[in-house]
């Protein structure tokens, strides 16, 4: 994957100067062999390959699996005790996405379908900015491109749902666009040209949104109709997910990590508790037994508690020999699992939280078992016999289903990039608490802080937008997740 960015960087910068020169020179040293713009279809697998892989690894493992207590750090991950710092990376990197998803629709060989499925990653990519950051430029962001340097910052109610520009909106005019166009796309590594998959994703995207800004709607009807819809994923079939490969470079970036870059990532003391009290096999294979009991007869899987120092570890008298690392698929196989942006079990899960809330009409339970089962079948793990039936997972109609939907669909999110933490900032479920040395007073983190490049550079939009959410601080709530 890095060395097809290079190449494509590379091309990029080949157009660019070639555009540079005079147009007599240009006629006179034009190279048919070096084009100077970049196909659609080429800038669409970078955004798709780039950004996937972002969500999956630097994103998902590395941090949110931290923040949604999939992972303990021993050492060196400060994030685990919110030491969270601006993400800077991921910033520019997004609105580098952006660029090339603009270069798309403006290339003389794209089309409809090309422009729809360019707008669906485009919500997608500005989800991932106004759920990381609160407001951020939005309407105006790209205006570089015309010589704006200065983007105002819209608000993310805005960024939402606004009737023609926001994201729902957005995501909705793709799926007109894409169910009546018999337009074809190439170089699309998720879905492989399939409009159809390109419509179900776009479609349960929007039930993502809508869950997210489920505290400030009282019409539902949106939600209610994707849902009878039959058009959002149907199966692990529909899923959103990018497969790492076998061969360099396209692997899964730990598989050729360091072994203290691994070592780094532990079992959580609120997996160990959530999981064991559902004697969930899914433990066996998203974790690796203990290395000190990992050849017993009955290995043992052991978790450590989030946001500690490496004093207070040892002070504590914790062996982490007997504290379980992540399973081999995500070490061992250099294509164990996949760079993920949604699976069918999240939508599953989603309406099961529409229904219980009253949101929406339709059976819970079908709506719950579905999702566990997609996410077991996920991980090729078998469901046992009885598990709909123990009581710490069976819904009986009371004020605790939510609590159950909710913390399954929290652990069946472990890697999909800030997925779980969005949703654990949005309902609470699970009860996460800082850990003993963190560095934020006690309390849950909400957003990363601007990026000091902001500061420097769009000061004044920077300076009216951090008044706006309460501080440029990590406990700057954003608009849907405010009481």
């Amino acid at each position: 994957m890095k060395n097809y960015i290079k190449l494509l960087l590379a091309l990029l910068v080949s157009g660019t100067v070639i555009t540079a020169c005079t147009d007599d020179f240009n006629e006179i040293n034009e190279n048919n062999n070096n084009p100077e713009t970049v196909s659609p279809q080429f800038l669409l697998t970078n955004v798709l390959s780039v950004s996937s892989d972002l969500n999956a690894y630097e994103q998902g493992f590395r941090q949110s699996n931290y923040l949604a207590q999939f992972s303990a750090s021993i050492e060196f991950e400060r994030i685990d005790r919110y030491e969270m710092g601006s993400n800077s990376e991921y910033w520019n990197s997004i609105f580098g996405l952006l660029s090339d998803i603009q270069s798309i629709k403006a290339s003389a060989a794209s089309n409809e379908a090309y422009n729809a499925v360019g707008d669906i990653m485009q919500s997608y990519l500005f989800s991932q900015l106004t759920d990381l950051w609160n407001d951020v430029p939005y309407t105006e962001a790209l205006g570089a491109l015309d010589g704006a340097f200065l983007p105002k910052y819209d608000t993310q109610e805005s960024i939402y749902t606004d009737s023609q520009t926001g994201i729902i909106a957005v995501l909705q005019k793709s799926v007109a666009t894409l169910e009546n166009s018999n337009a074809t796309i190439e170089g699309d590594v998720l879905f492989n040209g399939d409009l159809t998959k390109w419509v179900k994703f776009a479609n349960s995207l929007q039930v993502r949104y809508l869950l997210r800004i489920s505290k400030r709607s009282i019409d539902f009807s949106a939600l209610q109709a994707l849902a009878d819809s039959g058009n959002l994923m149907q199966s692990n079939a529909d899923n959103a997910v990018v497969p790492y490969l076998s061969s360099a470079p396209n692997q899964f970036p730990l598989f050729n990590a360091s072994s203290g870059t691994y070592n780094e990532h532990r079992m959580t003391a609120t997996v160990d508790s959530i999981l064991k009290s559902w004697n969930d096999p899914r433990m066996m294979v998203l974790y690796s037994a203990s290395p000190a009991t990992s050849s017993n007869t009955t290995p043992e899987y052991n978790g450590l508690v989030n946001g500690q120092s490496t004093n207070t570890i040892a002070s504590s008298g914790v062996d982490l020999n007997n504290i379980s690392l992540f399973g081999s698929i995500f070490r061992d196989a250099p294509d164990g699992v996949d760079a993920q942006y949604m699976q069918y079990s999240e939508t599953q899960f989603a309406l099961a939280e529409a229904v219980a809330r009253g949101f929406i009409s339709g059976d819970v339970n079908t709506y719950y078992e579905n999702a566990i089962t997609a996410s077991f079948d996920y991980y090729n793990t078998v469901v046992p016999a009885d598990y709909f039936t123990r009581p710490e997972i069976a819904l009986d109609g009371s004020e605790t289903d939510l609590t159950k939907i909710l913390a399954q669909k929290w652990f069946s999110l472990i890697s999909v990039g800030h997925e779980a933490w969005f949703n654990v900032r949005r309902t609470g479920i699970p009860n996460l608490k800082a850990g003993p040395d963190n560095f934020n007073e006690g309390k849950y983190p909400v957003r990363y802080l601007y990026p000091e490049s902001e500061q420097a550079s769009n000061n004044a939009n920077y300076q009216e937008a951090s008044s706006r959410i309460g501080g440029d601080n990590i406990n700057s709530k954003g608009w849907w997740e405010k009481e």
